[in-house]
């Protein structure tokens, strides 16, 4: 955390803004308690953290720390973080309030664009919208703001920034109850393959991979992947963002690839497993949520759909999963139900229940993304007010901690949001779907 904060300019070191957050290295040890701030009752299992510390409360919502620093952090499932300043001899009372996230997807281009910005903020004033959902580091691997992460600057991920002001950003966006969430392309990384090609998969050809954008992916094995991917999750985390959501968590749906260690499910799904948890250390002194994005089909199937994803596994490592589950994608469909477009709301709600029984977790432990943009696989319609509801219904129905809109464009129609709770895409058709 010190070494972190001397790379970091002093402008930006000012602008990290999450309150009160201190580099005090003040040893306390601190008791209390964590409850929900309506209804006062203990929230079990809270995460609390103090300096580099972290515990979680028991039956009673009841806590005891040993840590550094003069803040104890909390958080909880389904709920907004929150912080207190402590002393020696404190006993913190945390609050939490329920909070259950309603978002949108906003790319780099998207959040820089004062059209599109101020679109999505007219969403939030007449909608259910909550939430926005940015790019820190985008499908092309630009990293979207100013960043004091090293590797960024030298592998050309900065040539290219598209918002200066993030920290300030965030902050105008919670003082308008927006909950942020910065979203991390992880292993699709063409910038950091074409500086560094030691690092990337390669064909059985020995060619660096390339998907069928022609972006090139880097190896999932490899410590300097994982540790660059971090780096950029704590300056995330440090600027505000309420959560860190890693998307491209996984290898790519190809066969035939070489990569640094043999391609098994067992090495891909502790490349996945190890990457999250090397994260998952590393932010934890600043009290944000960690999430990952699945495939929908991870739901359902019992091995690591060759990817390296299990839910049992990527379960135990994030606090949020985001199975995409857009019905364009289902293209086997799934049992009892063959065309997904003409059953929306079977689609999200009956993964979503495999994927929670399956996981042995909560409903409040998923976030779906939910499709809002043109059908590309099945009848090519476009996904309106009738297919979104259907999906929003599904999610809701299901109990899940909200729900997250996709549009590769940024374009939302606010109509079909008022008064239904429904989201609707442009006509205009999307190009492209991850």
């Amino acid at each position: 955390m010190n070494k972190f904060k001397k790379i970091l300019p002093a402008t930006l070191v000012a602008a990290l803004s999450f309150p009160g957050f201190s580099f005090s290295a003040q040893a306390l040890t601190v008791t209390g308690s964590v409850v929900d701030s309506v209804s006062k009752t203990p929230i079990e299992g809270a995460f609390v953290t103090l300096g580099n510390s972290s515990v979680q409360t028991d039956k009673t919502g009841a806590f005891h720390i040993d840590g550094d620093g003069s803040e104890v952090r909390a958080r909880a499932y389904g709920h907004m973080r929150t912080a207190q300043t402590v002393s020696a001899g404190n006993t913190a009372k945390l609050e939490l309030k329920a909070f259950t996230p309603k978002g949108i997807y906003l790319s780099a281009y998207g959040i820089s664009s004062m059209k599109l910005r101020d679109s999505a903020l007219e969403l939030v004033k007449g909608t259910p919208i909550n939430t926005f959902v940015i790019d820190i580091k985008t499908d092309t691997a630009l990293v979207s703001y100013k960043s004091a992460v090293p590797l960024a600057t030298e592998i050309g991920a900065q040539k290219l920034i598209l918002k200066k002001d993030m920290p300030e950003l965030i902050e105008k966006l919670h003082a308008q109850g927006i909950y942020t969430i910065g979203r991390i392309v992880t292993f699709k990384d063409t910038l950091l393959a074409q500086a560094r090609p030691d690092l990337t998969i390669k064909t059985a050809t020995g060619q660096v991979f390339r998907d069928r954008e022609g972006l090139a992916w880097v190896d999932p094995f490899k410590s300097e992947v994982w540790d660059y991917n971090a780096a950029l999750a704590v300056e995330a985390a440090q600027m505000g963002f309420d959560e860190i959501q890693f998307d491209y968590v996984r290898f790519p749906d190809r066969r035939g690839l070489v990569f640094s260690k043999p391609n098994t499910e067992q090495n891909r799904v502790e490349a996945i497993n190890g990457l999250l948890t090397n994260v998952r250390k590393k932010i934890e002194p600043y009290n944000v949520f960690l999430a990952a994005d699945i495939f929908g089909y991870v739901c359902w199937n019992l091995d690591d759909t060759e990817i390296g994803q299990r839910i049992v596994d990527v379960m135990q490592h994030v606090d949020y999963a985001s199975p995409m589950l857009y019905p364009s994608g289902f293209q086997f469909g799934i049992p009892g139900y063959r065309d997904p477009v003409v059953n929306s709301h079977e689609i999200v709600y009956r993964s979503l229940e495999r994927a929670r029984v399956r996981a042995n977790v909560p409903a409040v432990r998923f976030r779906p993304w939910l499709q809002a943009f043109k059908d590309y696989a099945f009848d090519r319609r476009q996904f309106g007010q009738k297919e979104i509801q259907q999906q929003i219904t599904a999610a809701e129905r299901f109990g899940s901690n909200g729900w997250l809109l996709w549009n590769p464009r940024n374009v939302y129609n606010a109509e079909n949001i008022k008064g239904t709770a429904t989201m609707t895409a442009s006509n205009e058709a999307a190009q492209t779907v991850r």
